[in-house]
């Protein structure tokens, strides 16, 4: 594989910075996750194809290819689906921490669909990443029960059964959670053979239109599609176009044009660096929320300085004998 082009890894980042301000949205937007996706792709569809005739963009291409692109947008619709879900059944700590293993999914898939070899240094960052999140949604947590343990050494086992996780809904949102991870690596395999071979905004436009599609008609057959399920409020609207404008058809198209130039697996790992991101912006825009204890600032530490290593990693000129 090439060496990672740099200046597409930091334009990366700045999308993956757009993706975490998709949580902030996801908590003003008063929108279950099923419509609240069938809207967010809605939105993004109609702007992605006005684009393309402004810009005279070619968008033929050939029936297996499109089914193809169809596909992989059913595999982007349900990511973003579980997502969402995850959130609504469990919290948002669980999702965060279960969907980090989005990587580590990204590692198996791609020595199955390129044949290459598992990489070691890629299987530890994956970890290295898991056990960051973890310290930023458990080790506040953890903190405490450590010092009741050390006050109250006796009580051990009574400390430690009162941290544990009792409500049935979290199991289920850690494996919606997961499914997301897997569903969202599956996409970047996908998205990383698509973008070699064509134009982002025809890549965008039918996967976004495949995701619509396969929801359209599952919302059409349970009988959803009602007067009350447009009936949304002023404010749902504007955060919603702002969701499928900015944050989906700008960040969907350069995403896809970053794969040109970026494995994968480096596009998997640097999403990580979306809780975090996504973490502080929430800070910023819902200020009764409580501060960030050490242990965020510690997780976050190195979490982004193992995107930070991978980048320097991938972006040293190698030499290969294949």
């Amino acid at each position: 594989m090439p060496g990672d082009n740099l200046k597409s890894y930091l334009h990366l980042h700045f999308i993956v910075f757009v993706w975490g301000f998709t949580a902030v949205l996801g908590a003003l937007i008063s929108l279950d996750a099923l419509p609240l996706v069938w809207f967010r792709m809605c939105i993004a569809v109609s702007l992605i194809f006005l684009f393309a005739i402004v810009t005279k963009t070619p968008i033929k291409v050939p029936m297996r290819t499109f089914l193809g692109f169809m596909v992989a947008g059913l595999v982007i619709a349900m990511h973003w689906f579980t997502f969402f879900h995850a959130i609504k059944v469990s919290n948002i700590s669980i999702t965060l921490a279960c969907l980090s293993t989005g990587a580590l999914f990204a590692t198996l898939l791609e020595s199955v669909f390129y044949r290459r070899r598992l990489i070691g240094y890629e299987i530890l960052m994956g970890f290295i990443v898991v056990l960051g999140l973890c310290i930023i949604i458990y080790g506040e947590h953890l903190a405490i029960v450590l010092a009741k343990v050390m006050e109250n050494p006796e009580d051990f086992w009574s400390i430690l059964a009162g941290g544990t996780y009792t409500n049935p809904g979290h199991y289920w949102g850690i494996l919606l959670a997961l499914s997301s991870a897997f569903l969202s690596a599956t996409f970047s395999i996908i998205n990383g053979k698509y973008a070699k071979e064509y134009n982002p905004v025809v890549i965008s436009l039918y996967e976004l239109m495949g995701g619509v599609f396969f929801f359209s008609l599952y919302l059409l057959f349970t009988g959803s599609f009602t007067a009350d399920f447009f009936m949304l409020s002023g404010l749902d609207w504007m955060w919603l176009f702002i969701l499928g404008s900015f944050c989906t058809a700008y960040a969907f198209i350069a995403s896809v044009q970053v794969m040109k130039f970026i494995s994968p697996y480096t596009v998997m790992l640097t999403i990580n660096m979306e809780p975090v991101y996504g973490i502080i912006l929430a800070l910023i825009v819902f200020k009764e929320k409580e501060k960030m204890g050490w242990p965020f600032y510690l997780g976050a530490l190195i979490i982004l300085s193992t995107v930070i290593i991978n980048g320097i990693l991938k972006n040293k000129p190698k030499i290969e004998s294949n």
